[in-house]
């Protein structure tokens, strides 16, 4: 999937001239949280966002700094502070030079890029001019609409079974003397894990697996210092339901 496919096509745009109160009230009224900047020619400049107006003077939130720091940080930083907690316009505030990406930029890049400079949003390029945006939302979106189940004509017990088991033993996690059972698609997991982030991990490939139903979860917990050993959550409470039934019976 790449970006064209899941980006905000039609987007509300403003100009580095549009006054500060006009860009809050379109954010406002239209629920999104950032806008992208354009010149009267197109061209983008800058992407303006709710977290641009923090630091704002209007509601008391400008930075007070003494003045030996004042002094370290310099009149250029100083100034360029005051400007923007006191700007009218976006361009005052907003962020010059966005990170963009073009329609054919991969989701795994999309996030990359979003990860590695902090952002939310991703204006989508070609040739210079606007095509949509990529959000986080965008993103939530693609991941609900690939996480419906696709029914697979080939998972039958063996090949949900053979499936579990080839992802999680090719994994440095992978539980110690791993066996799994499937039966009408409900998957048993047996094994010995030493971490809790073990049996979650098996459990999500078991429950990723194309086909599986329900997935139960036998996994014994061993430490490896003492050898202490638990019992699977599941199994557990399981023995103590038994145990209090058969208490009550007599």
């Amino acid at each position: 999937m790449r970006a064209h496919q899941i980006m905000t096509k039609d987007v509300i745009t403003v100009t580095p001239h549009t006054t500060i109160e006009e860009a809050a009230k379109i954010m406002l009224r239209t629920h999104i949280s950032g806008l992208p900047v354009l010149t009267d020619a197109g061209r983008l400049v800058g992407v303006v966002s709710e977290s641009d107006f923090l630091r704002r003077s209007e509601i008391g939130t400008g930075r007070k700094r003494p003045s030996w720091l004042q002094f370290i940080l310099g009149a250029g930083k100083v100034a360029s502070e005051f400007v923007r907690e006191r700007g009218r316009k976006v361009a005052d505030v907003m962020t010059p030079d966005p990170v963009t990406v073009d329609e054919e930029t991969p989701l795994e890049d999309l996030v990359r890029l979003m990860e590695k400079n902090d952002i939310k949003r991703l204006p989508v390029m070609s040739g210079g001019t606007l095509k949509g945006i990529v959000t986080r939302s965008n993103l939530l979106q693609a991941v609900a609409s690939m996480a419906h189940e696709i029914p697979d004509p080939t998972a039958n017990d063996d090949h949900i079974r053979d499936r579990i088991i080839r992802t999680v033993n090719g994994t440095d996690w992978r539980p110690i003397g791993f066996e799994v059972t499937v039966r009408n698609g409900i998957v048993h997991l047996h094994g010995i894990i030493t971490t809790d982030e073990a049996r979650q991990a098996t459990i999500v490939a078991a429950e990723n697996t194309a086909g599986v139903k329900e997935v139960h979860d036998h996994l014994c917990f061993v430490d490896t210092w003492s050898g202490f050993y638990v019992e699977s959550p599941e199994d557990d409470a399981s023995d103590r339901l038994k145990k209090a039934n058969q208490a009550w019976g007599r």
